[in-house]
């Protein structure tokens, strides 16, 4: 393990001293800052565990990935990437810069290292992301990278398919997957994309869009949905369905729970937003095997686990 990695118990006191959002900020630049200097060679590992496996067609290098959300606004894909992932996704973009919810939206449930975020699509909008997202050296050495896309908070839901069209046309040449976000439980009424009427008529949409993109920059770019762990199996059945009908290649299981049934008691635990972490995980599997078995390997199922080393003090 690098050096990096390991000194985490000592750096841990710093990070928990400070507001959890300003520490995400904090260890997204001081990462940066070491990626960039001439010590990261030696802080950093060495090379990345080679255990390659495909993903939509797609090489990657090894099967742990990390899942979007922690770079909102692609601005650190390459210190990210010398972490020795598998592939990278970033983002949730918007067309538009918005601020996302009120702060604070970041709370900690370290007694389950868990936590709440209610942060509400965030960004600095597609024409920053996508300024970072060509500027890169991970995907031109063959690393893979999922840009993931979403709906302004503004956006009302009747429009909500120009504002995915808009996202998808724009990372469309810079991806080498890309995820519809409408599952996050921070964006008014986002969910209700995930009903049979609705997400057919979106996907029908966006599908075409692609056939288009498809034909214009010579490729072909797999398209996956990230969907919510908080639904039933009929619900489960309808989606996987709508998926088949509309050729899309793979399915991200899943995004944060509402419930709060595994931390129930804690400080923090009513606030509102996403729960993410191992009490997460009953939730994440169950959403997988209803998957699974419903889909019948038509496509890529790409499960969201939470890794953990053990548990710190």
């Amino acid at each position: 393990m690098s050096i990096l990695l390991s000194s985490y118990a000592v750096v841990r006191p710093l990070l928990f001293s400070m507001d959890a959002e300003r520490a995400h900020e904090f260890t997204l630049k001081g990462l940066n800052t070491v990626h960039q200097s001439k010590l990261g060679k030696q802080l950093l590992p060495k090379a990345p565990v080679a255990n390659p496996f495909s993903l939509m067609g797609l090489s990657c290098r090894n099967r742990v990935g990390l899942a979007a959300g922690l770079d909102k606004n692609g601005a650190y894909i390459d210190a990210l990437g010398s972490l020795g992932f598998g592939f990278l996704e970033v983002g949730t973009v918007t067309p538009l810069p918005q601020p996302g919810n009120p702060k604070p939206r970041l709370f900690r449930l370290p007694q389950r290292q868990s936590l709440i975020n209610r942060f509400g699509f965030n960004n600095d909008g597609l024409n920053i992301f996508l300024d970072n997202v060509k500027d890169n050296a991970w995907r031109k050495n063959g690393g893979i990278l999922g840009l993931n896309i979403g709906k302004n908070a503004l956006t009302p839901m009747e429009a909500a398919v120009e504002d995915y069209l808009l996202g998808l046309a724009g990372v469309y040449e810079h991806a080498d997957y890309i995820t519809i976000n409408i599952s996050s439980p921070n964006t008014q009424n986002l969910r209700e994309l995930q009903g049979e009427d609705q997400l057919g008529g979106l996907l029908a949409t966006l599908n075409e869009k692609r056939k288009q993109l498809s034909d214009q920059h010579q490729r072909y770019v797999p398209i996956a949905v990230k969907i919510a762990p908080d639904l039933s199996q009929e619900q489960v059945k309808i989606i996987a369905d709508v998926l088949i009908q509309n050729d899309i290649d793979g399915v991200i299981a899943t995004n944060t729970t509402l419930s709060r049934a595994s931390v129930e008691g804690l400080a923090h635990a009513q606030e509102q937003g996403g729960l993410s972490g191992p009490p997460s995980m009953h939730y994440l599997w169950k959403s997988y095997g209803a998957y699974e078995s419903s889909w019948e390997a038509a496509f890529l199922l790409l499960a969201l686990a939470v890794l953990t080393r053990r548990r710190m003090p």
